[in-house]
C-alpha cells in the first residue's frame, strides 16, 4: 500500500512583517507574470482561450511555494514533477544553471501524457535555490490516434511519447536533438512547438523576476518568506480542522466503460478526520482497468489537491503546506493508482476527475459539520468532462486540429446559502473559459448551430444546482471531418446532489445523420434535435474516432451541477423565477418541486398541496413537522441530521440510530432515473436510492449506487 505523508513543519523565527509582505505578493506577482508570457506567446485555444495549464514557483526540494489559479490539477501534480527530476536527473545528466527539462510521463509524475511540464532551475551563487515551472496540455503528442487519447489501447507505450525528464535545454539553448525529437512525434508540430516556446519563455521570465527578487532582498530573507508562507498555510488548515469534529466521511462514485467494454468502475474513499490531520483512504476503488481510463499516484493526488482548496482552504494561501495535513492510503494496481504499464492518457477528463467527485463529497460532509465551514460545503459540480477532439483537412488543404473545451460549460454545484453557477466552469479550474464560438470557427472548417443553456439540467435541490451547455456543430467548407468525444457520465449522474440535493444532468452525444439538405437554419435549439428527420445515432459514453460528413451534425450536452437540500423546500417563488428564465420546465417544476403555477405566478394552495402528497407518496403519514431544538452539546452531521450523545435524529425530531447505524432508521426507496429528471440515465448495474425522514418524509441524501451494494453510511462521527 502507498502511502503519502508529511512531518509538522518546524516554526521559523518571525521576520519583519511589512518585508513578509512585500516578498509575499511579489511571488504572487511572479507567478501571475508566468501565466501572461505563457498565454501571450502561445497560439492554442487549449492555452489561450480554456486556460488548460498551471504555473509555479518551488523550493530547491520540489515544494510548491506559489502556484496559478488555472487547472489545479497540474498544481497538485508540478511538485511530483520537480522531485523527480531532482531525484532521477542531479547525477546524469546533472542540473546545471540556465538547463530545462521537459517531462511528460505519468508514471513520474504529469497527469497523462498530453499535459507536459518544462521545469528550470533557479541558481543564486552558484547554489540551486528554487524551480519554476509550467504544464499545459497539449494537442497531440503521438500515438495511436489524434490527440493522444488512447482509446484501444492496453499499455501506456501505445499511447504517446513518454518522456521522463529530458534535458531540452542547456545552458540556456534549446538542444536541436532533442527539439526534433519531441516534434517528430506529433502530428501538429507547429502548434505543439509555439506551446513548448511558450513555457520556456515563462520560465525565462519567472526565473530572472525571482533573481531580482533575491538581488533586492536578499536569498535567506526570500527563502524564509517561501518557508513562512508554507508554515502559515499549513498551520491555518490545521487550526481550521481542530474546529471539526473527529469522524469518517465518505464518497462513492463511477465510471461506465474503460474504452474497451462498458464495464463500471467504482471509486470508493474515506476520509478519516482526527485532531489536525486527514487521511484519504481509497481502499475499495476498482481495480485498474485494461483501458485508458486509469490514473496514476500523481493523478490522485492532483485529484484530492483540486477538491480540499476550494472546500476546506478557500482563504488560505495555496500551497505544499495544504499538502502536509493530508496523507492518502491507496493499494497499488487500482483504478486510480494504476501500476505500470497500465494505460492512462484519459486520466484528467476519467480517474482523476473522479478521484475529485469523491474527495469533494467527503470533505463537504465534514465542512457542513460546522457552521463556520458549511458555507463552503458543495455538491458536485459537472462531475464528468467531456472532451471532443476534431481533426482533418482545413479549407485550404493544410492539416487542422483542435481539442474543444466546450463542456468546461457544465453546471455548478450548489451551496446551502446559493444555487449553483449557470455554465459555471470546472471545480478545477477557478478562472475558467471557454472559446468563443466565432474563434473556432474562424481557426478550422466547422460551423456552430447553437451553443446554449439546456433546460432542466441543473439538479434540483433547495439551491438548485446551475445548467449546463449543449452545442451543435456541423463541417463547414470541407468534405468531412474526423472525431472523437472522449469522457464519461452518460450513464452515470457524477454530479451528485448535497443532504438531498438531486443529481445534475448526464451526458448527452449524438450525430445526426445528413440527410440531403444543411442542418443550418434547421437545428437551432437542443428542442429541435428530436424533430431531425435523418437518422439520429446516439454514441453512449467513448464512440471511438467517427466520421464527421457534410451535413452530419454532432449534437452533445454536459453534466449539470448537484443541487442541495430537498427540492421540496426551495421557495416556490424561485422556482417560479427559474422557470421564467428557461432553467426549469413547467413539468419538472410541477413533478420535481411541486410547485404549481398558474401562469407565472405561484398558486399557493395547489402547491402546498401538491408537496404534502409528494411527502405521502414518499413516506406513508409523513406531515410537515416543526424542527426540534438540538440539545446542548449536540453535533449536525447533516443539516437536517444532529448526534446527541449514542443518538443519532433528525431535525423533526425522528430516532434514526446510533452512530454506527443511524443509516437503517431512514426510509429508504428505490426510484426510477427519470423521477430525478429528463437527462438522467443509468447504467445497467446501477440504481438510485433515496434516504428520507420517517417522520417528515423530507429527502436527507440521494445516492448512485451499485444494484444489490451495502448502503454507505455517509457520516460517521467518532
Amino acid at each position: 500500500m502507498n502511502t503519502t505523508t508529511h512531518e509538522h513543519s518546524p516554526a521559523t523565527p518571525a521576520m519583519d512583517p511589512i518585508t513578509f509582505e512585500v516578498v509575499r505578493n511579489r511571488l504572487t506577482a511572479i507567478t501571475e507574470e508566468q501565466a501572461i508570457t505563457l498565454k501571450a506567446v502561445s497560439g492554442s485555444p487549449v492555452v489561450t482561450d480554456a486556460t488548460d495549464f498551471n504555473v509555479g514557483t518551488y523550493l530547491a526540494d520540489g515544494e510548491i511555494v506559489t502556484m496559478g489559479p488555472q487547472v489545479l490539477f497540474h498544481s497538485g501534480s508540478m511538485a511530483s514533477v520537480v522531485r523527480n527530476i531532482v531525484a532521477d536527473c542531479s547525477d546524469d545528466p546533472g542540473i546545471r544553471e540556465g538547463d530545462m527539462f521537459i517531462l511528460n510521463n505519468p508514471y513520474k509524475g504529469a497527469l497523462h501524457q498530453q499535459d507536459v511540464s518544462i521545469v528550470a532551475p533557479v541558481f543564486s551563487g552558484g547554489e540551486r535555490v528554487a524551480w519554476v515551472g509550467c504544464c499545459a496540455h497539449q494537442i497531440d503528442m503521438g500515438g495511436l490516434n489524434f490527440g493522444s487519447w488512447g482509446i484501444g489501447a492496453t499499455m501506456v507505450q501505445q499511447e504517446a511519447v513518454l518522456m521522463s525528464g529530458v534535458r531540452i535545454v542547456e545552458g540556456g539553448e534549446i538542444r536541436g536533438d532533442i527539439w526534433d525529437m519531441v516534434l517528430g512525434m506529433t502530428r501538429m508540430p507547429l502548434a505543439v512547438g509555439l506551446d513548448l516556446k511558450a513555457m520556456i519563455a515563462a520560465n525565462n521570465v519567472a526565473g530572472r523576476r525571482l533573481i531580482e527578487l533575491f538581488d533586492r532582498y536578499g536569498l535567506e530573507e526570500v527563502q524564509r518568506v517561501m518557508r513562512l508562507e508554507i508554515e502559515h498555510s499549513e498551520e491555518q488548515l490545521r487550526d481550521r480542522l481542530r474546529g471539526l469534529p473527529d469522524g469518517v466521511y465518505r464518497g462513492q462514485d463511477f465510471i461506465e466503460h474503460d474504452g474497451h467494454t462498458n464495464k463500471l468502475y467504482d471509486f470508493k474513499v474515506e476520509v478519516r478526520k482526527t485532531g489536525d490531520r486527514l487521511v484519504f483512504d481509497f481502499t475499495g476503488s476498482s481495480e485498474q482497468a485494461p483501458g485508458f481510463i486509469n490514473c496514476t499516484w500523481s493523478g490522485m493526488l492532483a485529484g484530492v489537491f483540486a477538491a480540499l482548496l476550494p472546500t476546506l482552504a478557500p482563504t488560505l494561501r495555496w500551497n505544499e503546506g495544504l499538502l502536509k495535513v493530508i496523507e492518502i492510503e491507496a493499494p497499488e494496481g487500482i483504478v486510480c493508482n494504476a501500476t505500470f504499464p497500465a494505460p492512462v492518457s484519459a486520466a484528467t477528463i476519467s480517474a482523476t476527475w473522479v478521484v475529485t467527485n469523491v474527495a469533494l463529497q467527503a470533505l463537504s460532509r465534514l465542512a457542513a459539520t460546522s457552521p463556520e465551514t458549511l458555507p463552503d460545503a458543495t455538491a458536485v459540480t459537472k462531475g464528468s468532462m467531456s472532451a471532443f477532439v476534431i481533426n482533418g483537412l482545413n479549407r485550404d488543404g493544410t492539416p487542422y486540429g483542435n481539442f474543444l473545451l466546450d463542456s468546461t460549460a457544465g453546471g455548478g454545484g450548489a451551496y446551502d446559502d446559493h444555487d449553483g453557477l449557470n455554465g459555471s466552469g470546472d471545480f478545477c479550474v477557478p478562472r475558467p473559459a471557454i472559446t468563443n464560438v466565432e474563434s473556432h470557427e474562424a481557426a478550422g472548417p466547422i460551423l456552430f448551430l447553437y451553443r446554449s443553456i439546456i433546460a432542466d439540467t441543473g439538479g434540483p435541490g433547495r439551491q438548485r444546482g446551475g445548467a449546463t451547455v449543449g452545442l451543435a456543430l456541423t463541417p463547414h467548407d470541407t468534405e468531412g471531418l474526423h472525431g472523437m468525444i472522449v469522457g464519461h457520465g452518460v450513464e452515470v449522474p457524477n454530479s451528485l446532489g448535497l443532504f438531498g440535493g438531486l443529481e445534475g444532468s448526464c451526458n448527452r452525444n449524438a450525430k445526426l445523420h445528413a440527410d440531403g439538405r444543411s442542418p443550418v437554419g434547421r437545428i437551432s435549439g437542443v428542442d429541435d434535435l428530436a424533430a431531425w428527420p435523418g437518422a439520429t445515432e446516439d454514441f453512449g459514453a467513448k464512440p471511438g474516432f467517427f466520421g464527421i460528413a457534410r451535413g452530419d451534425v454532432i449534437a452533445y450536452s454536459f453534466q449539470g451541477g448537484g443541487g442541495f437540500g430537498d427540492p421540496l423546500d426551495r421557495d416556490p417563488r424561485k422556482v417560479a423565477a427559474d422557470v421564467l428564465d428557461g432553467y426549469v420546465s413547467a413539468e419538472a417544476a410541477h413533478d420535481i418541486y411541486g410547485v404549481v403555477l398558474a401562469g407565472s405566478e405561484v398558486d399557493e394552495a395547489a402547491t402546498e398541496a401538491r408537496r404534502a402528497g409528494l411527502r405521502s407518496e414518499r413516506v406513508a403519514g409523513a406531515e410537515q413537522v416543526a424542527d426540534v431544538v438540538a440539545p446542548d452539546g449536540a453535533v449536525w452531521l447533516t443539516p437536517d441530521i444532529f448526534q446527541s450523545g449514542d443518538e443519532v435524529r433528525t431535525r423533526a425530531g425522528a430516532l434514526l440510530g446510533r452512530p454506527g447505524d443511524w443509516v437503517e432508521g431512514t426510509v429508504r426507496r428505490v426510484v426510477p432515473p427519470l423521477q430525478h429528471g429528463p437527462y438522467i440515465a443509468l447504467h445497467e448495474d446501477l440504481e438510485l436510492r433515496e434516504y428520507l425522514c420517517p417522520a417528515s418524509g423530507r429527502l436527507l441524501w440521494s445516492a448512485v449506487s451499485r444494484i444489490g451494494a451495502p448502503d454507505l453510511v455517509p457520516v460517521e462521527l467518532r
